[in-house]
């Protein structure tokens, strides 16, 4: 349709994981983006069923189930093969196909007991397909731990275009919250707690030193992730994340 936004031009390749938001992340161990994975693995032990199957949807290099891969059996889907190709060599009792999140019909119905959907509807042209199939493959009384940029963010006014959310040309699925949680009932997953992920994006604010700002900012969102809580408001940070239970 005329109206639906289109996939990016260039592929995810491995020069995904260097360029555009990722250039200057760090993947080492206690970095933002290890405690980032951290955090959304607790979720998922703390939320969900104690054991079962779990499955990332958009999984990228699998640093992430390789938090859950002990006490799950872990499933990984993306498009990008090169990502995939890492995630089978790091966590390697995982099983990881080349499928794109808006149709996963290898996958059989009801077999999941988590799924895992962080920040990949954004990168959709049809998010609403995604939605059907994480709705499909989890079963019934699983959780669907769904993360997205928050368009309720404060920020998003303060930073403008410089707002994490737009810096990703990929992104080209970006909705209101309210759009998403709409979304998930639609299709049969009842949102259980809404929440957000704090200040993690700073500076935000002219002539404050950056780095007293990465600290103040991102103190609540910083305990929030060491100690696994799922306390702060949508109005207090970067991305909407919802614990949802299938209907």
């Amino acid at each position: 349709m005329a109206n639906e936004p289109s996939p990016p031009e260039h592929p995810y390749d491995q020069d995904y994981f260097s360029s555009g938001p990722y250039a200057n992340v760090s993947f080492k161990r206690f970095s933002q983006y290890w405690w980032s994975n951290r955090y959304y693995a607790r979720l998922a032990r703390r939320h969900g069923p104690p054991q079962g199957r779990v499955l990332e949807v958009g999984c990228g290099l699998g640093h992430l189930l390789a938090w859950l891969a002990g006490r799950y059996q872990v499933v990984g889907t993306d498009v990008n093969a090169w990502a995939l190709e890492q995630a089978r060599r790091d966590v390697p009792q995982g099983q990881f196909l080349q499928l794109s999140a808006e149709d996963m019909h290898p996958l059989e119905d009801a077999s999941f007991q988590i799924v895992i959907a962080k920040h990949v509807i954004e990168h959709l042209a049809q998010p609403e397909r995604a939605l059907r199939e994480f709705s499909r493959l989890l079963a019934p009384g699983g959780l669907l731990l769904f993360a997205t940029p928050n368009l309720d963010s404060p920020m998003r006014e303060r930073k403008k275009e410089r707002w994490i959310g737009y810096q990703d040309p990929t992104h080209i699925s970006l909705r209101p919250p309210a759009e998403w949680l709409a979304g998930l009932r639609a299709v049969g997953i009842q949102p259980r707690r809404v929440f957000s992920d704090g200040f993690w994006d700073a500076p935000y604010l002219p002539r404050v030193p950056a780095k007293l700002q990465k600290l103040l900012f991102g103190l609540p969102g910083g305990l929030q992730a060491v100690f696994g809580w799922s306390i702060l408001p949508l109005q207090m940070g970067e991305s909407l994340i919802v614990l949802a239970d299938k209907a």
